[in-house]
């Protein structure tokens, strides 16, 4: 799941499309960013990043899971989680925006991603969690839910946790969902990294 704000800072999870993975995970290169071709591609277990002026389909041989009754949370974790108010879909294109910041090393959002997504959004497949702190929009991640699957596709942060808190906020919210129960549910990470696994993610093929 990408993508931080800030690679420096050590108590945040990384970013998986931060260019640590080889490209043995790209199956596939070509196609459009429509939504039914998107949707289609969930389902089938791929997800697009960027490549080159293409558009690459990557599907991990080792993905990185979190099953919802597997979050770890610390005691510090959930003492900060307190200074932070969770908001979901108030703000989809801003997260998008902060997770696609330019001056973040290896970023892979671009145009065409951001524009796809907000088009899934507005058709109710998209959604945005949100950590807010004095008003002010500090951290959040994005995904596409999908029947029992909530696909992660990028994370920020401007203040240390509020990435985690969003996280943990998203599982909240999928254990509150009346559509199913939480041992039905998972979240794909894609890849796991060693702050995500910290977190409860591991690692299925």
């Amino acid at each position: 799941m990408p993508v931080l704000d800030d690679p420096d800072d050590p108590d945040e999870p990384d970013d998986p499309g931060d260019g640590t993975h080889d490209g043995s995970d790209l199956v596939a290169v070509g196609a459009d960013l429509a939504p039914g071709t998107l949707l289609a591609a969930y389902r089938g277990g791929l997800f697009p990043m960027p490549e080159g002026r293409s558009i690459g389909w990557w599907c991990p041989a080792h993905r990185g899971v979190l099953f919802l009754d597997e979050l770890r949370v610390s005691r510090s974790l959930r003492r900060s989680a307190r200074d932070f108010e969770v908001r979901v879909d108030t703000a989809f294109d801003e997260v998008v925006a902060a997770c696609a910041d330019p001056r973040r090393p290896h970023g892979w959002i671009d145009g065409r991603i951001a524009r796809a997504y907000g088009d899934l959004h507005r058709l109710g497949w998209a959604h945005s969690v949100e950590t807010w702190q004095d008003g002010r929009l500090v951290g959040g991640l994005y995904g596409v839910a999908i029947g029992g699957l909530f696909a992660g596709e990028s994370m920020f942060h401007h203040v240390t946790d509020a990435s985690k808190v969003a996280l943990l906020g998203l599982v909240e919210g999928l254990r509150r969902d009346a559509d199913g129960a939480a041992g039905n549910r998972l979240i794909d990470v894609q890849w796991a990294t060693r702050h995500l696994t910290g977190l409860g993610v591991r690692e299925i093929p």
